[in-house]
Protein backbone atom coordinates (compact mmCIF):
# COMPACT_ATOMS: atom_id res chain seq x y z
CA UNK A 1 0.00 0.00 0.00
CA UNK A 2 1.72 3.18 -1.21
CA UNK A 3 1.82 6.48 0.61
CA UNK A 4 -0.82 8.18 -1.57
CA UNK A 5 -3.89 7.06 -3.48
CA UNK A 6 -6.24 9.27 -5.45
CA UNK A 7 -10.00 9.12 -5.78
CA UNK A 8 -12.01 10.97 -8.40
CA UNK A 9 -14.57 13.56 -7.43
CA UNK A 10 -17.67 12.60 -9.47
CA UNK A 11 -17.84 14.31 -12.87
CA UNK A 12 -21.03 16.29 -12.17
CA UNK A 13 -19.56 17.71 -8.94
CA UNK A 14 -16.20 18.33 -10.63
CA UNK A 15 -17.90 20.38 -13.34
CA UNK A 16 -19.75 22.43 -10.71
CA UNK A 17 -16.54 23.01 -8.73
CA UNK A 18 -14.68 24.12 -11.85
CA UNK A 19 -17.41 26.53 -12.94
CA UNK A 20 -17.79 28.00 -9.45
CA UNK A 21 -14.21 28.04 -8.15
CA UNK A 22 -12.00 27.51 -11.22
CA UNK A 23 -10.76 31.11 -11.16
CA UNK A 24 -9.29 30.46 -7.67
CA UNK A 25 -6.97 27.70 -8.85
CA UNK A 26 -3.35 27.56 -7.74
CA UNK A 27 -0.40 25.58 -9.09
CA UNK A 28 -1.29 22.74 -11.47
CA UNK A 29 -4.93 23.94 -11.35
CA UNK A 30 -5.30 22.80 -7.74
CA UNK A 31 -7.91 24.01 -5.27
CA UNK A 32 -7.36 23.97 -1.49
CA UNK A 33 -9.97 21.94 0.40
CA UNK A 34 -10.84 20.40 3.72
CA UNK A 35 -11.62 16.75 3.05
CA UNK A 36 -13.34 14.25 5.31
CA UNK A 37 -13.76 10.49 5.27
CA UNK A 38 -15.61 9.13 8.26
CA UNK A 39 -14.34 10.96 11.35
CA UNK A 40 -11.03 11.95 9.75
CA UNK A 41 -10.64 15.49 8.37
CA UNK A 42 -7.56 17.03 6.78
CA UNK A 43 -6.45 19.96 4.65
CA UNK A 44 -5.26 19.11 1.16
CA UNK A 45 -5.81 20.10 -2.46
CA UNK A 46 -7.80 18.59 -5.29
CA UNK A 47 -6.21 18.48 -8.74
CA UNK A 48 -7.85 18.50 -12.18
CA UNK A 49 -7.37 15.35 -14.24
CA UNK A 50 -7.68 16.04 -17.96
CA UNK A 51 -8.04 12.33 -18.77
CA UNK A 52 -11.21 11.81 -16.68
CA UNK A 53 -12.38 15.45 -16.64
CA UNK A 54 -12.70 15.24 -12.85
CA UNK A 55 -10.80 16.49 -9.84
CA UNK A 56 -8.64 14.02 -7.95
CA UNK A 57 -8.54 13.92 -4.17
CA UNK A 58 -5.29 12.53 -2.71
CA UNK A 59 -5.81 10.15 0.22
CA UNK A 60 -2.65 9.66 2.27
CA UNK A 61 -1.82 6.36 3.91
CA UNK A 62 -2.53 7.65 7.42
CA UNK A 63 -6.14 8.53 6.48
CA UNK A 64 -6.69 5.21 4.70
CA UNK A 65 -5.40 3.36 7.74
CA UNK A 66 -7.52 5.32 10.26
CA UNK A 67 -10.68 4.83 8.19
CA UNK A 68 -9.86 1.28 7.07
CA UNK A 69 -10.00 2.18 3.38
CA UNK A 70 -8.53 -0.24 0.85
CA UNK A 71 -8.05 -0.13 -2.88
CA UNK A 72 -11.33 -0.86 -4.66
CA UNK A 73 -13.54 0.29 -1.75
CA UNK A 74 -16.44 2.61 -2.42
CA UNK A 75 -15.70 5.71 -0.38
CA UNK A 76 -18.07 8.35 0.92
CA UNK A 77 -16.25 11.64 1.37
CA UNK A 78 -16.87 15.37 1.62
CA UNK A 79 -14.80 18.29 0.48
CA UNK A 80 -15.11 21.94 1.42
CA UNK A 81 -13.41 24.43 -0.89
CA UNK A 82 -11.24 26.87 1.06
CA UNK A 83 -11.79 30.43 -0.12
Amino acid sequence: MGAWHFIAVPKKESEKIKSTFGDMKAGFGSLRVIAAIGKTKWKTSIFPDSKTQTYLLPIKKDVRKKERVSKGDEILFTIEILL
